[in-house]
C-alpha cells in the first residue's frame, strides 16, 4: 500500500507515520533539494512537484493521496501537479482527503456551525479554500476520484500548545467578551483521517474538532496551572497592537459541530476537550 502527501508537515507528518506502523510506503512532495535528502533518510520518496516524470514515479500505484498545503492567488498548487500525474500514470487511488479549515464558514457570532452551513468566509483565505474545495469536488466527480474534505479548526499537539507559548514567555490571555474557538489535537486529526480511509466517501465533507468550543483565554489559564506557573493576566482584546491576522481570527467566533463525523465515521476524539489534550502533551513530556 502507497500514500502520497502533498505537504509532509505537522498533519502530514504525523499521518504518513501512522500508515508506516500499517506497514505504508510513503512518498511526499518537496520543493527544496536539502529536504528531498532528509525524506530519503527517513525512507520517503521525495518528489518535486515542479518535475512532472517525478510526480508521475511517486504517484504510481498509489492507494491515497493527502493535500495538506494551502491554496496561494492561483488556487491549489496540488491540483496543477497531482492531477496531471494521476492521469499519466492511470493511478485511481481509492481515497483523497484535502485538508481545508473550519474558516470556510466565516463569522456566526457563537452559533453552531455544521458541515451543511453555509460558507462565508472573511478572509481571503477562507475564500482561497472555498474554491480549492470546489474545485476538488469537481475533479473528483469528473475523474471518479473519491475526494473527501475535512475542514479543521485551531490545531495543537506536542510543540504546538498553550504549554509552548507559556514555556517561551509568550502565554498571553487576550479576552473577547462571548468568544470561543474549537480545536482538535494532531493524534485525533490522524484517527479521523484513519476513519475515512477505512471507509472512503466520494464527496464527503467532515468538521474535525473537539466537544467543546471554549474560549482561548481559559485554554491558557488552564495551561498554566498544569505547569505550575502564574497564570498571565486578562489582556482586553483590542488593548495590543494586534497584527492583521490575529484580528481575523479574532472576528470569526463559532461552534463547529462534529457530530456527522462521529455518525458517519464512528470517530471519536480521544481528546474530546483541551483539558484532556494538553494533559496528554504534558505527561508525555511535551
Amino acid at each position: 500500500m502507497r500514500l502520497f502527501v502533498f505537504g509532509l508537515g505537522y498533519v502530514g507528518a504525523a499521518f504518513a507515520q501512522a500508515l508506516r506502523a500499517r506497514g505504508w510506503e510513503i512518498a511526499a512532495s518537496t520543493r527544496s533539494p536539502e529536504q528531498a535528502a532528509t525524506l530519503r533518510a527517513a525512507g520517503i520518496e521525495p518528489a518535486d512537484p515542479s518535475d512532472r516524470d517525478a510526480m508521475a514515479k511517486a504517484l504510481t500505484g498509489v492507494n491515497a493521496v493527502l493535500i495538506t498545503s494551502p491554496p496561494g492567488e492561483d488556487g491549489c498548487a496540488a491540483l496543477e501537479s497531482v492531477i496531471p500525474a494521476l492521469a499519466q500514470t492511470g493511478a485511481f487511488p481509492d481515497w483523497i482527503g484535502y485538508l481545508s479549515t473550519t474558516g470556510v464558514y466565516g463569522d456566526f457570532d457563537g452559533r453552531w456551525v455544521f458541515e451543511t452551513s453555509p460558507l462565508k468566509a472573511q478572509s481571503v483565505e477562507g475564500a482561497r479554500r472555498v474554491g480549492a474545495e470546489r474545485d476538488w469536488r469537481q475533479v473528483g466527480r469528473g475523474m471518479g476520484l473519491t475526494v473527501t474534505t475535512f475542514r479543521l479548526p485551531g490545531i495543537y499537539g506536542p510543540g504546538r500548545s498553550a504549554l509552548d507559548r507559556l514555556r517561551a514567555g509568550e502565554g498571553r490571555r487576550l479576552v473577547k467578551p462571548g468568544q470561543v474557538f474549537s480545536r482538535i489535537h494532531l493524534d485525533d486529526i490522524v484517527s479521523g483521517l484513519l476513519a475515512s480511509l477505512d471507509q472512503p466517501r466520494a464527496g464527503g465533507i467532515y468538521n474535525l474538532c473537539d466537544d467543546e468550543p471554549a474560549p482561548p483565554q481559559d485554554v491558557m489559564e488552564y495551561a498554566a496551572r498544569l505547569l505550575g506557573v502564574p497564570v498571565p493576566p486578562d489582556l482586553p482584546f483590542d488593548a495590543l497592537g494586534m497584527s492583521p491576522a490575529t484580528r481575523r481570527f479574532y472576528a470569526e467566533n463559532k461552534r463547529v459541530s462534529n457530530a456527522l463525523a462521529k455518525a458517519e465515521l464512528g470517530w471519536r476524539p480521544k481528546y474530546p476537550t483541551y483539558r484532556e489534550g494538553l494533559a496528554a502533551i504534558l505527561e508525555n513530556g511535551g
